[in-house]
């Protein structure tokens, strides 16, 4: 059954009509069905739409809230002159809707401010106007104007502004039809690159987990070798009240990064405080053997830095040398220029202390909300635990920006390529700021894939779509900004949710969702802008169950689309290295799947029979099944390529352990590929067999924790890279550096 909106609206007050159900999820932007990953079409029946609205925060428990907000639904944008925010692209008319009381408009100007300050007047005369639209609202005709605005306007953020008696004004974002491209791309050049979990890397000297000084390391050997980026994991804010919690992509704040990457040696507080190097020399016990573990313990990791950070802060606040004073100047304009979203999540940080481990839903109701009086009475009395967390942001801030300025100084022709995860926790410093936008009552996932044959459950809570316009994006803008600022590539995890997003309501399963749709224009045009803005390549994470046509519009604003080796298969094959897209970044695999030793292994199949990750007890040998072929299909591929190592077999595919030559052979099956960037995982290159993360569990095995078996510094020598180096002709800018005699570390 269909029903008119407006029709809906004089739905029987005691029944809620399924057509009316059906009208508000629409509105809504509730997908009525899905195809899932292999073609099959899920329609999403009434009490699911019905629990999604709730979750969305739509009222529609009795026909008469129904009613009520499919009215408010239909109606919201001709409530107003102007609508919250309007884009626009850069060198094209911009047209601007207008709404006013039929038969009230004269002469009118329309002023549009650009973000330099600059103003230009537009008048406006209606009866010239194209013939508006019309709808009685509330017992009053309205009518809405399409006004074309001729004159280009530059790309930014602007403001555009009307008398109606009374001033009324919109946000005007204006952005370029396409993301940024690196010149090398842009020239056609095809890059490769290295990619590490930041937390996994070792170097002589870590305090237990990988650091910014690591990371430099490992920029050095980029160089070294060749390549033009580094990839990282997230590097967002986790939770230093309770540091188990490890997943960077379940994080307190995608806004704010994590200040356990510091190298506390760095700092230059640490060097002039005489205490701060004490506390760290009675820790050094600890120290040792935290670097000495094969798995990052983040709970003492984040006491003993956290400590000896503090006495460096206290040594800031206190000496009253020149450096120092400048140093304080400095911190100071940092914090002025973060401005309020900093000194809310030093806030919530800070009151995090006092009840650690304690999610802030369960907190005294008083500092749930952070506009509380309570809350301000906490904040005037803690002021300088709020400055320290302030501090832990600047100096992680610092490390970050010195490490992709070192990158660009070693030649890298990309640097930094960061990760921008799909959302934040549940007890996030990002939901509890977060007010409207972050909608708690529902959670993101996905329906079942080759990640999860059950599905996903992310616990992550989305933005909310019908809130984050009233916005103006703003949370939006400010967290693509933080993550592109000291990158030159970001890749937007779960991409497909800047379209829409899987979501159930945070009681529910994976089996109750539906797919809510997002403002995909206008996020993409905000992706654009701040692209452009911070010289930032973007790559979209597009596994999983993709939307028609989806990749299409990715590929015309130049975002690479995320292409693994594991997935790309076709009519029984994998798909030869010339059916990739150029415009892709390429990879074997990644944080969630198996690496290529564990693969070959059998590993995680292993490890998920062993956690009951199987919907049954025949899960286990039908992938193994399922990967005895593939295994033959991929040495088959390399075998047509000519790249089969010697001893190799397809008929035998089990007669020889993985080894460097195969690790090289299949990421060089890649390296031929149109693709412009190729990502070798340096868990690869170490034949690390042990994956970093297994989707659906949390505390069931060690995730984000295990450490790489060696040095980046090992890299050079190794039997992988060694052998890989010769198939990544023509996919440099510069030719690697490293000797053809280099020594050599035994394989793992």
């Amino acid at each position: 059954m269909t029903i008119d909106r407006r029709e809906a609206l004089a739905a029987d007050a005691s029944v809620i009509d399924a057509g009316v159900v059906d009208a508000l999820a629409e509105a809504a932007g509730i997908e009525p069905a899905y195809f899932d990953i292999w073609g099959t079409r899920h329609a999403i029946g009434r009490e699911a739409k019905l629990a999604l609205l709730a979750a969305l925060g739509v009222p529609a428990a009795t026909a008469d809230e129904a009613a009520l907000s499919l009215k408010r639904l239909d109606e919201a944008d001709w409530q107003r002159p102007l609508p919250p925010v309007i884009v626009g692209e850069a060198g094209r008319p911009l047209t601007v809707p207008l709404v006013l009381p039929l038969n009230g408009g004269g002469p009118l100007t329309l002023a549009i401010v650009t973000e330099d300050g600059a103003m230009t007047a537009h008048a406006i005369n209606l009866a010239d106007a194209p013939p508006p639209e019309r709808r009685r609202v509330d017992g009053r005709d309205y009518a809405r104007y399409r006004l074309t605005l001729s004159a280009p306007l530059p790309a930014g953020y602007h403001r555009l502004e009307l008398d109606l008696g009374g001033r009324v004004s919109a946000r005007l974002i204006v952005a370029p039809a396409r993301c940024y491209l690196p010149p090398a791309l842009a020239a056609g050049q095809r890059l490769w690159g290295l990619s590490a979990q930041l937390y996994s890397l070792r170097r002589e000297g870590d305090w237990g987990i990988g650091d910014f000084t690591a990371l430099r390391e490992l920029i050095d050997v980029a160089a070294e070798l060749g390549a033009a980026l580094v990839g990282l994991n997230p590097l967002h804010a986790l939770f230093l009240d309770a540091p188990e919690k490890a997943s960077p992509y379940s994080p307190s704040s995608r806004t704010f990064l994590n200040p356990l990457f510091v190298d506390v040696e760095a700092v230059a507080e640490f060097a002039a405080s005489a205490a701060a190097r004490a506390a760290a020399a009675e820790a050094e016990a600890e120290i040792a053997a935290c670097r000495a573990q094969s798995h990052v313990d983040y709970a003492t990791v984040a006491r003993i830095k956290l400590s000896v950070l503090e006495a460096a802060f206290a040594g800031l606040r206190s000496a009253r040398t020149a450096a120092a004073k400048q140093r304080r100047e400095a911190f100071a304009a940092y914090c002025e220029a973060a401005g309020e979203p900093l000194r809310r999540f030093a806030l919530f940080s800070a009151i995090a202390e006092i009840v650690p481990g304690t999610v802030w839903t369960e907190w005294p109701e008083a500092l749930q909300r952070p506009d509380s009086a309570e809350v301000a009475a906490f904040a005037a009395a803690h002021g300088e635990r709020i400055d320290f967390h302030r501090y832990l942001q600047w100096i992680t801030e610092e490390q970050l920006a010195a490490a992709q300025a070192h990158a660009t100084a070693r030649g890298l022709a990309i640097g930094l390529y960061r990760d921008l995860a799909v959302g934040c926790a549940r007890e996030a410093a990002d939901a509890w700021g977060g007010g409207e936008v972050i909608c708690m009552a529902a959670k993101v996932g996905c329906p079942p894939d080759p990640f999860n044959m059950l599905g996903q459950d992310w616990q992550v809570p989305p933005l909310n779509p019908l809130t984050l316009r009233d916005a103006g994006y703003a949370p939006f803008i400010e967290m693509l900004r933080a993550n592109m600022r000291h990158a030159g590539a970001l890749r937007i995890d779960h991409v497909m949710g800047l379209l829409h997003l899987y979501l159930m309501p945070a009681a529910a399963d994976a089996r109750s969702g539906a797919y809510v749709a997002y403002p995909f224009d206008d996020l993409m045009a905000i992706v654009a802008l701040e692209s452009h803005r911070n010289r930032c390549l973007v790559v979209g994470e597009d596994l999983g169950t993709v939307p028609d046509g989806f990749r299409e519009r990715m590929a015309a604003a130049d975002i690479l689309s995320y292409r693994l080796l594991y997935f790309e298969k076709a009519d029984e094959r994998f798909k030869p290295p010339a059916a990739y897209p150029a415009l892709s970044l390429a990879c074997v695999t990644t944080h969630d799947l198996a690496t290529l030793a564990g693969y070959w292994s059998y590993a995680d199949i292993t490890l998920k029979a062993e956690l009951g990750l199987y919907p049954d007890a025949d899960g286990a040998k039908a992938e193994r099944d399922a990967r005895i072929h593939d295994k033959w299909l991929l040495l088959s591929a390399l075998q047509e390529e000519g790249l089969l190592p010697p001893g190799r077999d397809p008929d035998h595919v089990d007669a020889a352990p993985v080894d460097g030559a195969l690790i090289a052979a299949v990421h060089g099956y890649l390296a031929r590929s149109p693709a412009k960037i190729l990502l070798v995982q340096v868990d690869d290159l170490m034949a690390e067999a042990e994956q970093i993360n297994v989707p659906g569990t949390i505390d069931e095995r060690p995730n984000w924790r295990r450490k790489l078996s060696g040095p980046a510094t090992d890299l050079p020598g190794l039997p992988a890279t060694r052998a890989l180096l010769p198939l990544l002709a023509g996919r440099s800018a510069a030719a690697p550096a490293v000797a053809a005699n280099a020594p050599t570390r035994p394989s793992a």
